[in-house]
């Protein structure tokens, strides 16, 4: 059912979908309490605020795309999006060097997947949702030829390190909440979340590249510009260094279109087994 529906709205154009999208946004903003106030810390926390209108919009026109980009021909959907410094890329592909692509919750993050892996084969890491209805509609949208998923779990991690070792590229969302055992505490916008140490240690497994994705969301339903943006920070020291390091980049990406984040994230809870630090238990 859920998947018929989907394909339904597939079929409207961008433009509609986003329009829609943005009163969706406003709906579910005024609605959802919690969802209000999170939303409301988050940016506040990160300096945002200015942008918390446009940001409610964004955060609907996130939802409403969804059917296009999962279930409108691949041909359609990439029609919608102009790829910017592809060429980073390439010289690593050409020189056989593996390649960490990490994509935060920017922009439509679904669409950077998809284009990679329209000019080359790509394994991402995904989470299989907890819905048994929902998983027939991710994981097909989703597993699209040259696009390979890997599960986030021990099997997942050594399929994503056999391709990574073979010189073949992979990708991660770097500011997505781990579970126990599998991440640091690191700062991210002055407060303290739980980060990720996968990507830093993917990314010294066979001296890979790292390589920071987002795709901007044009106005208008214009479509996506997908953006490929070198790393440049240090992933030497320890595990909170190197979460650290990431999570600077994704501040540093973030600025460029902060209301196209996806504020309404719980980024700062603490995981189950998780002991919560100071700056946590305090608050």
């Amino acid at each position: 059912m859920l998947l018929r529906i989907f394909r339904f709205f597939s079929v409207f154009p961008l433009p509609v979908l986003h329009a829609l999208g943005a009163a969706l946004g406003w709906l579910v903003y005024g609605l959802s309490p919690s969802y209000r106030r999170r939303m409301k810390a988050n940016m506040a926390q990160a300096g945002f605020s200015a942008h918390l209108n446009q940001a409610v919009s964004e955060a609907g026109k996130a939802l409403a795309e969804l059917p296009f980009i999962w279930c409108a021909a691949p041909e359609r959907v990439s029609r919608h999006a102009n790829i910017e410094n592809w060429e980073l890329v390439q010289k690593n592909l050409d020189a056989g060097k593996g390649i960490v692509f990490l994509t935060p919750h920017l922009g439509c993050f679904e669409i950077t997947a998809q284009e990679i892996a329209h000019r080359t084969e790509l394994m991402v890491m995904y989470r299989p949702p907890k819905k048994e209805a929902m998983k027939p509609l991710i994981e097909g949208a989703r597993a699209r030829k040259n696009l390979l998923l890997a599960p986030a779990n021990m099997s997942g991690v050594r399929m994503l390190a056999k391709f990574l070792k073979k010189g073949q590229p992979i990708g991660l969302l770097p500011d997505q909440v781990p579970q126990e055992g599998e991440g640091v505490w690191a700062d991210f916008f002055g407060r303290t979340a739980y980060t990720m140490t996968l990507p830093a240690k993917m990314a010294q497994l066979g001296d890979a590249t790292v390589v920071i994705v987002y795709a901007e969301r044009l106005p208008g339903g214009k479509g996506y510009t997908v953006r490929f943006v070198p790393f440049e920070g240090s992933l030497e020291g320890d595990n909170a260094a190197q979460a650290r390091a990431i999570n600077a980049a994704m501040e540093k990406l973030i600025a460029r279109c902060p209301a196209q984040y996806y504020w309404s994230y719980n980024r700062y809870k603490v995981p189950a087994g998780v002991a919560a630090p100071a700056q946590q238990e305090a608050a």
